[in-house]
């Protein structure tokens, strides 16, 4: 599967580490990618449970150049994703 900046996906976690967790997309044929500790709702808000091994989560790509791919579960960033899309770019 090949990513593009901007574009949302559905994910399931599939590892987690300290330092975040990796994620498979959904429908996406094994596709991976990483979700960076702060880009998790619960670096932000102690209200919210820190990611889990079959956790789902709706997610944006913010960087498909890196291996593995980073996104971000963060409604601010999906937001400015969203902006984005919708500017053309």
């Amino acid at each position: 599967m090949t990513f593009r900046n901007h574009q949302e996906l559905d994910v399931t976690v599939v590892a987690v580490a300290p330092v975040g967790a990796k994620v498979e997309v959904d429908e996406g044929d094994g596709a991976t990618g990483f979700i960076d500790q702060v880009k998790h709702p619960s670096w932000w808000d102690e209200s919210v449970a820190p990611a889990r091994v079959g956790d789902q989560m709706h997610v944006v790509v913010l960087d498909a150049s890196r291996e593995p791919p980073r996104f971000s579960a963060l409604e601010r960033d999906i937001d400015i994703a969203r902006r984005l899309r919708g500017a053309g770019q």
